[in-house]
């Protein structure tokens, strides 16, 4: 009896492996037969990510209303927007945080250029490790591609933007006043860099929104690609 048993479980095990094998054999089959639908689908999904969400951080109050996004004091202004408020300042410690944002807001339109370029550039095995990725693994991609080009391309940009919406006289203005308080540490903050690390950090995060809604959402898929591509990641 227990022959039986053993030989019965060994043909089960070969059968199931044979099968196991056979399905591995063929996915990749399936998915170069899908390349260019692949390839197709990832690049809409982040095109949709740069056009629904990105774009959103262009507008008035993009970053400064949207509490995903909004940048805050660097840890080392925390102690000057207390300072302000407790010499009865604090309207002029908002706008500074606002000017921050709006310098940011004012940045991000210099994005979709290059955004376009890392999505052109995406091959068929890059398209492939995305769509079997996590729920992130497109963003991921998109940052690894453009960080680089972004921060350099953000900086300057954000420098201009300090001048263009006048943050720079507000946080001049800010730094002046915090820095006359009797017996305060002065401080001079490299705003410029901070706010351009935060601002990309903005841009990822809403890529990332859209990413979700496209995997875990099927009404977010708004093409017949969009559906047929991910409908292999959803029997992954």
């Amino acid at each position: 009896m227990k022959k039986i048993i053993l030989l019965t479980f060994t043909a089960f095990t070969f059968s199931s492996c044979a099968e196991m094998q056979q399905i591995a054999n063929q996915l990749p089959g399936v998915l170069e037969q899908g390349n260019i639908d692949i390839a197709g689908g990832l690049k809409e999904a982040l095109n949709n990510g740069i056009t629904k969400q990105v774009t959103k951080l262009t507008a008035v109050d993009g970053f400064y209303k949207n509490e995903m996004v909004k940048i805050l004091l660097p840890e080392e202004l925390k102690k000057v927007d207390s300072g302000l408020r407790k010499i009865g300042l604090g309207s002029l410690a908002d706008e500074g945080l606002k000017a921050i944002n709006r310098t940011a807001e004012d940045a991000v339109k210099t994005a979709t250029p290059i955004f376009v370029d890392a999505i052109k550039g995406m091959t068929f095995t890059d398209a492939k490790n995305i769509l079997m990725g996590n729920e992130s693994a497109a963003t991921t991609y998109l940052q690894s591609s453009t960080s680089t080009a972004l921060y350099s391309k953000f900086n300057p940009v954000i420098k201009n933007s300090f001048a263009k919406v006048g943050a720079d006289k507000v946080w001049a203005n800010i730094i002046n006043k915090y820095n006359a308080i009797p017996l305060v540490k002065k401080v001079n903050p490299d705003l410029t860099d901070y706010t351009t690390n935060k601002a990309m950090e903005g841009v990822f995060k809403m890529v990332a929104v859209e990413e979700k809604n496209i995997r875990t959402d099927l009404s977010s898929r708004s093409s017949d690609l969009l559906k047929k591509v991910f409908a292999l990641q959803d029997k992954k």
